[in-house]
């Protein structure tokens, strides 16, 4: 798939890990089955953190983890939404090795998550949020959501870090 699609990007400051979380609850509002979420970010940013407010978000089974040595863990929906796919890709070789999970084939029913997916994962949907985080020495965190394709235009244009706390 190609990125000719329309992008816009909102950025938000986030202070603390709870803020994080609602960060990924108000996502979930949005989120729909097939969506496409790529995090990125350095060890430690909260990624992880956004994901499990996400899957609060949806009413999805948890504990929702890294799954770094799992590489994918899918958290059924307790409420008849989506399900939600987490994916790390960080050990990962590139777009090969992403591909030999067969993800496409459970896309269409799922949110699918995927940590350290940037450069790795665009080709899953030409539709999909690229959320950036960055963490700082007083431990707020600069989070930059692109919204790429015709599907996210318009939408958490508005979130603002008031609404987070």
């Amino acid at each position: 798939m190609t990125d000719t699609a329309s992008t816009d990007t909102t950025t938000v400051t986030v202070a603390t890990d709870t803020a994080m979380r609602a960060l990924g609850g108000a996502v979930a509002a949005e989120t729909r089955a097939g969506d496409l979420v790529l995090l990125s970010g350095p060890l430690g940013a909260g990624k992880t953190t956004f994901t499990q407010g996400l899957a609060r978000g949806l009413r999805v089974r948890g504990p929702v983890t890294s799954p770094t040595f799992a590489i994918a863990r899918t958290h059924p929906s307790l409420v008849g939404g989506p399900d939600l796919v987490h994916v790390d890709a960080y050990r990962l070789g590139g777009p090969d090795e992403l591909d030999d999970l067969d993800l496409e084939a459970g896309m269409a029913e799922a949110v699918t998550v995927i940590e350290w997916g940037t450069g790795v994962a665009e080709w899953l949907n030409d539709d999909r949020l690229e959320i950036s985080i960055d963490r700082h020495a007083d431990d707020t965190r600069t989070v930059r959501i692109r919204r790429v394709g015709d599907r996210w235009r318009g939408t958490l244009a508005a979130l603002t870090a008031d609404e987070l706390e």
